[in-house]
């Protein structure tokens, strides 16, 4: 599937999102021209190239599967790459539409718009990997320029990515920052999510939202007690661990443990 130069060929897929992940490759700068010398990308619409049917050897899938539309598509780029690499929170774990998976989100429809008989969507927001087998996921959202770039080196190159799995935790620590959780009380997720994305919101002092996802062994039990005994109402505790990487089941779990069951709102 490499080009007539012996390039590695590329795609990258968009299924149901809102396009951020596919926004950092456009974002990298420099380092877009980096890739280019690297790789040829025959579809990529957001930059121009429509080319859905081209045989690649490395597809990167943005989105997660929310409609029937998104189920048969994502069986076909399987079946059109050599490499399926998922990319931000929503191809990995479902991502902020799997708030439909634990509320009833045909009530939620039913509340916004006048006529849903004209909407076409799954009972479930799931991942790329619970439908086709993937070769790789990149977490975040957005996803991280910079592994995005020693992702692709590494496929090139037939190893492994060494990709980040400590906690939010560890990278405050190398940048100085002082813990918002025990400064603030404010309910940072980073000592359950996984590293990568700089300790970017704990640097401007606000908490971690799980960006990207669950890190080595969450202790979400813990971390949720510890939540509630700074005075956080159980409710809010429980909203925190299911909203961006809603879909992991781990987060789901904490949801689960310190929500308000509706008979008692």
């Amino acid at each position: 599937m490499a080009n007539e130069n012996g390039k590695a060929t590329v795609a990258v897929h968009k299924l149901t999102s809102c396009s951020g992940c596919q926004s950092v490759f456009l974002n990298l700068g420099e380092d877009l021209l980096t890739l280019s010398r690297l790789v040829e990308i025959r579809h990529f619409i957001e930059a121009g190239l429509n080319d859905f049917e081209a045989q690649v050897d490395i597809a990167f899938v943005e989105g997660s599967i929310t409609t029937p539309e998104d189920e048969k598509r994502i069986r076909e780029v399987r079946e059109r790459s050599r490499f399926v690499v998922a990319i931000g929170a929503c191809a990995c774990s479902g991502g902020v539409q799997a708030l439909r998976n634990i509320k009833d989100s045909q009530h939620w429809a039913g509340a916004i718009y006048a006529d849903t008989a004209y909407l076409d969507s799954l009972a479930d927001s799931r991942p790329v990997a619970q439908l086709v087998k993937i070769d790789l996921e990149l977490w975040g959202c957005p996803i991280s320029g910079r592994q995005l770039i020693a992702t692709v080196r590494a496929l090139l190159q037939g190893v492994p990515p060494v990709l980040p799995t400590e906690k939010v935790c560890q990278e405050c620590k190398r940048a100085g920052n002082v813990c918002v959780l025990v400064s603030q009380a404010a309910p940072c997720l980073g000592p359950v999510t996984r590293a990568g994305c700089g300790a970017l919101c704990p640097s401007f002092g606000a908490p971690c939202y799980t960006c990207f996802g669950a890190s080595e062994q969450p202790n979400c039990e813990a971390l949720g007690e510890r939540l509630v005994g700074l005075g956080i109402p159980r409710r809010q505790v429980a909203e925190r661990f299911v909203s961006i990487s809603s879909g992991l089941e781990t987060y789901q779990q904490a949801w689960e443990r310190w929500r308000i069951p509706a008979k008692e709102l």
